[in-house]
């Protein structure tokens, strides 16, 4: 069998079952373990498939993102040490942009008590928070409102936001492969590139749950980034393909059951 071969046969095996294992894919095809891999990769980098622990799984759809509040609730733990992860690479001094979502929420409270920062935001909800509990320099992108996601998008904010110089810019995203990132509508896209063109570090928060959930239009390749920060829930091989491509990838750690820090924590 050629890849392509191959690669319809993985994809017909998944359109019957949620999940297949490398093992059985292998004996199946008769191939050896790093055959299979390979069309796997390939696979994922078209945003067809997600790798598993062990095996591989058909890439979820995103059809349309949840509002705010409802994302608050969902991966709360991870998300909470995401941002501490994250907030650990942000030194006294430096310019931090703060994508809308509640990740980058996460990071918000994590770094609130430095007051030598300059933070820019494009989410309402994190100027509230870093107003009332931070005395950093704080700016907000204005623009026009998207009342489900609490944040503002289009020229207007992408204009204000490409006039900083970032030392670090961390992106959230709701959906997200080895091949990048995706999202329902297009109206995030010219945002996050905005800040990207003028920031030294580009840091991408998400946690496992949304690897391997493809939207309807990529907005922004993986290699833009220099960073993950992620959980460790993340698939081993998946991170292993994220540092090959030069990404530096930080699991971060999720507090212990009886921490009084658990919990937390509050999607893109």
């Amino acid at each position: 069998m050629i890849p392509a071969e191959r690669q319809h046969f993985i994809l017909s095996c998944l359109v019957e079952r949620d999940v297949i294992s490398i093992a059985e894919l292998t004996e199946r095809l008769g191939v050896s373990h790093m055959t299979v891999r390979r069309d796997i990769q390939t696979l994922e980098r078209q945003s067809r498939v997600t790798s598993v622990s062990g095996g591989v799984r058909l890439s979820q759809r995103l059809q349309v993102e949840l509002p705010h509040l409802a994302k608050t609730a969902i991966n709360a733990d991870q998300k909470g040490a995401i941002g501490r992860a994250a907030a650990r690479m942000v030194q006294d001094g430096m310019v931090v942009y703060l994508d809308a979502g509640t990740t980058t929420l996460e990071i918000a409270r994590a770094i609130c008590d430095r007051d030598a920062l300059t933070v820019v935001t494009n989410d309402f909800v994190i100027s509230a928070y870093l107003s009332q509990h931070s005395r950093a320099t704080l700016y907000h992108s204005g623009g026009l409102v998207d009342g489900n996601n609490r944040s503002c998008v289009g020229e207007i904010a992408t204009g204000t936001l490409g006039r900083f110089n970032y030392d670090i810019a961390f992106i959230s995203t709701s959906s997200w492969t080895i091949a990048g990132l995706s999202s329902p509508t297009e109206a995030k896209r010219p945002v996050k590139s905005a800040v990207l063109e003028r920031t030294r570090r580009a840091v991408l928060v998400s946690d496992s749950a949304k690897y391997g959930v493809v939207a309807a239009i990529n907005i922004l390749p993986m290699d833009v980034f220099d960073a993950v920060v992620t959980d460790g829930q993340i698939d081993a091989g998946v991170a292993g393909e994220l540092r090959d491509m030069g990404l530096e990838v930080i699991l971060a750690e999720m507090p212990e059951a009886d921490d009084p820090s658990a919990g937390k924590g509050v999607e893109e």
